[in-house]
């Protein structure tokens, strides 16, 4: 296995609409809408595939048909979902507002509680063979025992950090490789600026700092060098799943031993390439997909 995922999965409810709602705006009227599957690490899961890497999903799947759906898109997609974790309970869903003009997206949803996986569910077999171990804060005490028993067996561990808890520096400092939202670093630091912010970070943390940026690409810190790529613009139809996919790229370039400025400028053309596609799982490029886009 290349990489093994644990974390989120989901069925989307993506509605297009003309603008996203202001404040005093009580109606909007969908222009389009449709549903399909996607979970940040179960997105990242699949574009992993896409991309020609061994890849297998361990988060958690209700047993509704959303989930049934979830798991048979995956596994349709080439994941392994043998060590997938199933609970009897509806799967996590979202609706998703998408604006036509500008494919920006708000994102609404709804987690029965049942889904939950304590940290005594986690054991070294879930990542057992995991040459990269991916993690998000969904089952936040989860993802820190299993960061730290993957990390321990000597796998590569990232992470998908959008929002800070009172336990993200925990988990952080069992990630090897993190992988943050544009607004982490200086949510964590209290200072302003990307490269100032991931300077801060860097007195705790001496793995390679990758973060998102948006349509200003991404940028990572390795050591004390700072690395920007712009990445192209494209016409975006829809944002979501963006980031997933650009971790996907990250990771691909760890397998694959690559530079950070390779890594970077291949990540950010996977995103981009997603961009220009709907919804989340069912926009993953594939590696002839993003090649395409840097030639």
């Amino acid at each position: 296995m290349d990489v093994a995922g644990f974390g989120e999965s989901s069925i989307d409810h993506v509605y297009v609409v003309d603008g996203l709602p202001l404040s005093g705006v009580s109606k909007l009227r969908i222009v389009s809408h449709h549903s399909s599957s996607g979970g940040q690490v179960a997105t990242t899961m699949a574009a992993c595939a896409a991309l020609g890497l061994r890849a297998a999903y361990l988060g958690v799947i209700g047993t509704d048909e959303n989930g049934q759906r979830v798991e048979r898109e995956l596994r349709d997609r080439g994941v392994d979902t043998t060590r997938t974790i199933r609970r009897t309970a509806p799967n996590r869903y979202a609706v998703i507002l998408v604006d036509r003009s500008s494919g920006e997206r708000t994102v609404f949803w709804e987690r029965d509680g049942r889904l939950d996986v304590p940290p005594a569910e986690i054991n070294l077999a879930l990542v057992a063979g995991a040459r990269v171990v991916h993690v998000d804060a969904t089952d936040e005490l989860a993802s820190i025992a299993l960061a730290r028993a993957a990390r321990e067996a000597g796998a590569v561990v990232t992470c998908d950090i959008d929002e800070v808890t009172p336990r993200t520096a925990e988990l952080l400092a069992h990630v090897n490789i993190p992988v943050l939202a544009e607004q982490v670093p200086r949510m964590l630091t209290g200072v302003d600026g990307i490269e100032a912010a991931l300077r801060e970070l860097r007195r705790g943390h001496d793995g390679v700092l990758y973060v998102t940026l948006g349509a200003a690409g991404s940028a990572a810190l390795e050591g004390s060098r700072f690395v920007h790529d712009p990445g192209r613009p494209v016409n975006a139809v829809d944002t979501t799943g963006a980031g997933d996919v650009f971790r996907a790229g990250v990771i691909y370039g760890i397998v694959r031993e690559w530079p950070t400025e390779t890594t970077l400028r291949f990540a950010n053309a996977a995103a981009a390439v997603s961009c220009t596609r709907s919804s989340a799982m069912s926009s993953v490029p594939s590696l002839a997909d993003v090649e395409r886009h840097l030639r």
